[in-house]
C-alpha cells in the first residue's frame, strides 16, 4: 500500500537570512476601515470654525450711520441742517459720536468747540447753553469798517471795547473834555453775533456780552460813534 504526502509549504520563519539565520516573516498592513461618522464630524467642525470667523469679521467691519460736519461753524453759532452730514463709519465702541438720527435735536444748538470740515460730531462740541451768562447784557455795537478788525468775528470771541475820544466835540467846545490820549477807556466783552454789513455803508452791527453794571454805559457810548473794537489778548499768546 502506497503512501501519498503533499509537500508543505515552507514556513515563512524558516527563509533563511542573509548571514544563515532565519528572517522575520515581514507583515501584513491592514487596510484601514473608513469611519462616515467621523469624517462627517470633521467637516462640521471646519464648516462651524469657518462660520465663526466670518461673523467675527463681520462684526468687526459693523458701521455706524452718524454725524459729520460739512463745512467750518465757528465756536458758538448756532447749527444748521446745512452744517451737518451724515456718515457711514465702523466706531471703536470707546468713541462718541452723535447718530444720525438725531440731527434735528443738534440743529440749533450752539458749537461749544471750533467746528471743522470732515470731523466726527461728538455730543460734547454742542451745547445749549447761551453765551449771555448771569448778571451781563447784551448791547449792539455799530461799528463801522475802520472801527474793528478785518479778521471775520465769531460768537464766543472775547474782545475789547476801546472809547476813541470825541474829536469833533473837543473841536466845538464842548464842556466834557476830550479822553486823554494814550489813555482811552477799554472794556471787556464776549461777541454773542454778528450782523451782515450793510450794503451802503459797511457797517456791522455786533451784538456784545458785558457785565450789567457797564450796559446803560457802553449803550451811550456807542450812539456816539465814538468806540472800536479789538480782539483780546488770545490765551499763551
Amino acid at each position: 500500500m502506497s503512501t501519498t504526502t503533499t509537500p508543505r509549504p515552507p514556513s515563512r520563519a524558516a527563509v533563511p537570512g542573509p548571514a544563515g539565520e532565519p528572517a522575520a516573516a515581514p507583515r501584513v498592513v491592514r487596510q484601514r476601515r473608513r469611519r462616515p461618522g467621523l469624517i462627517a464630524l470633521s467637516v462640521a467642525l471646519i464648516a462651524a470654525g469657518g462660520l465663526s470667523g466670518a461673523l467675527l469679521f463681520t462684526a468687526s467691519g459693523q458701521r455706524t450711520a452718524v454725524l459729520v460736519v460739512a463745512r467750518d461753524v465757528p465756536v458758538g453759532t448756532a447749527i444748521t441742517d446745512a452744517d451737518l452730514a451724515p456718515a457711514s463709519v465702523a466706531l471703536d465702541p470707546a468713541v462718541k459720536a452723535v447718530p444720525a438720527t438725531r440731527e434735528q435735536t443738534v440743529i440749533g444748538q450752539r458749537a461749544a468747540v471750533a467746528l471743522k470740515t470732515g470731523a466726527l460730531l461728538t455730543p460734547g462740541q454742542v451745547t445749549s447753553a447761551s453765551l449771555i451768562k448771569a448778571g451781563e447784557q447784551l448791547v449792539g455795537v455799530a461799528l463801522k469798517p475802520s472801527q474793528l478788525p478785518a479778521s471775520r468775528l465769531a460768537p464766543g470771541q472775547k474782545v475789547v471795547i476801546v472809547s476813541t475820544p470825541d474829536a469833533a466835540g473837543a473841536a466845538g467846545g464842548s464842556a466834557k473834555p476830550a479822553e486823554p490820549a494814550g489813555a482811552p477807556k477799554t472794556l471787556g466783552a464776549t461777541v454773542v453775533a454778528v450782523g451782515a454789513p450793510a450794503p451802503a455803508t459797511g457797517v456791522v452791527v455786533v451784538d456784545v456780552a458785558v457785565p450789567a453794571s457797564d450796559g446803560p454805559a457802553l449803550a451811550a457810548r456807542v450812539s456816539t460813534g465814538a468806540v472800536a473794537l479789538i480782539l483780546a489778548p488770545q490765551e499763551g499768546s
